[in-house]
């Protein structure tokens, strides 16, 4: 009798242990292999409606795929629904609900491109077998077409879901309730300043299974969202690990999230956030890639239900205590006394609409006691003294008569500002590494909150470090590598 029960024991243990296995080798090799799906067409976030037109044609094309054309925008550009394999599960993937938010986008085509291919045949067959998979990439092209967060109509798509004003609002519903899907996955970004709660690593990826009533109540349909979720987040530690975070669970009666799960669809939020050296998100891209196909095969499998929903309470909250630069311990000169300060610094994008480019605007955002702050880059400058930056003194009259200067030795000279005589037109930014302005600038003697980060440290009397709109610069270096300065007018 005891030989049965250690035997039986055994058994339950293997068989429980397998698919968990299986689920870490289907997810390395798809970690691995990435480069072979990821669609090259789209590698920029600021994708338009036209980018991705020709790739849902392509799909038209493939008998594995059925493609509907669901309608159209306030502006006329085409929604679409993609749909893949026969099974009794109904999975909903929609993504780009705001404009400016791509990433699980560009995500959702590398998905197909594995969808589409002849390798990993097993694990396609359960998928197909198993589950109807239905993707609405770029819920919001309007908001696309100019990278704004709201549609045509200046709605925010995520708080229509009980006046359904916007079509697209109407559409993303209409799917919803004709699948009556049982998963549902709500792919968003949110902002790289987003850390996990009390460390300094980046909320790289944030999940919620979103509350369907104000009380937080968890019944079948959000268990099975948040079990999903902790399988997601035991994957991506493998590659991302300490950086998942968790969003806010308190109700939003307006919500599409809020609501799909009240209307019985388990309701994955999966939030985009930040990733150092990675500006474009392809390596959060890939992360989407691999959490998502990995989350398929867990629902396809069954393998979700092993988790255990105390489990989702584990993964950090969300916090928002990043900075792209923080400066600690620098001695600040005003009214001839010393203080000490530290300078939190982000490197905001503005948008140029004539090409879907962008520049960067380096702002101070904070100053004081910053010791619970974090960063992308964290410099000490105890004992380091914060100077201004100087106006060279020579005028020149245009800018491409700055381009033979040697910016290097102006910047070790602390200069950080030239002067035009006649200020461009039509030009956004300075493309060198000091910003232009004009004739009459007066360089501020103060930095505080909402003032460009332009400045110098000095040690020993000399000068080790420049600012440039909110770049780091160490003056040691044979190169000063600031992506844009600013022009003042």
């Amino acid at each position: 009798m005891k030989t049965f029960k250690i035997v039986s024991i055994f058994l339950v243990g293997f068989f429980v242990l397998q698919p968990l296995n299986a689920q870490v080798d289907f997810t390395t090799q798809i970690f691995d292999s990435y480069q072979n799906y990821r669609e090259a067409s789209i590698s920029k976030r600021r994708i338009k409606h036209v980018d991705i037109l020709p790739l849902i044609e392509k799909l038209k094309e493939n008998a594995k795929f059925h493609v509907q054309r669901l309608g159209e925008s306030i502006e006329g550009r085409s929604i679409h629904l993609i749909s893949y394999g026969t099974g009794e599960t109904s999975v909903y993937l929609w993504s780009q609900m705001h404009g400016d938010e791509s990433t699980a986008t560009m995500a959702i085509f590398d998905i197909l491109n594995f969808l589409a291919s002849s390798e990993f045949e097993d694990e396609k067959d359960l998928l197909r077998e198993n589950l109807s998979i239905h993707f609405l990439p770029m819920l919001n092209p309007d908001g696309a077409e100019v990278f704004e967060r709201r549609n045509a109509l200046g709605v925010d798509v995520n708080r229509d879901a009980l006046r359904l004003q916007s079509p697209e609002s109407r559409i993303l519903k209409r799917i919803r309730d004709s699948l009556d899907a049982d998963f549902g996955f709500n792919l968003h970004d949110q902002s790289k300043y987003y850390n996990a709660e009390r460390t300094e690593k980046p909320a790289t990826i944030s999940f919620l299974a979103p509350a369907y009533n104000y009380e937080k109540s968890i019944n079948k349909v959000r268990a099975n969202a948040m079990k999903l979720i902790v399988a997601m987040n035991r994957v991506l530690q493998k590659y991302v690990p300490g950086q998942v975070g968790r969003y806010n669970d308190d109700f939003e009666p307006r919500a599409f999230g809020d609501n799909i799960q009240k209307w019985g669809t388990s309701t994955i939020l999966i939030e985009s956030g930040g990733y150092l050296n990675d500006p474009e998100k392809q390596e959060i891209r890939k992360l989407n890639y691999v959490a998502i196909l990995s989350a398929l095969k867990a629902i396809a499998s069954n393998s979700f239900e092993n988790e255990q929903v105390k489990d989702y309470e584990t993964i950090p909250n969300n916090d928002r205590m990043l900075f792209d630069l923080k400066l600690t311990g620098i001695h600040y000169e005003l009214n001839e006394n010393i203080y000490m300060l530290d300078l939190g610094i982000q490197q905001m994008e503005n948008d140029i609409k004539e090409n879907s480019e962008f520049y960067y605007i380096g702002r101070i955002v904070d100053q004081g006691d910053l010791s619970t702050s974090y960063a992308y880059t964290m410099k000490d400058l105890t004992g380091y003294k914060l100077k201004p930056g100087l106006i060279y003194p020579d005028s020149f009259s245009t800018m491409d008569s700055i381009k033979g200067l040697d910016f290097l030795t102006l910047l070790k000279g602390g200069y950080g500002f030239l002067k035009l005589e006649k200020m461009p037109e039509n030009v956004d930014f300075s493309p060198f590494p000091l910003n232009l302005v004009p004739e009459n600038f007066k360089v501020p003697n103060i930095v505080k909150p909402g003032m460009n980060a332009t400045f110098f440290l000095e040690k020993n009397g000399e000068l080790k470090y420049a600012i440039i709109n909110g770049f780091l610069v160490d003056l040691k270096e044979d190169s000063a590598k600031v992506k844009n300065a600013l022009i003042f007018q």
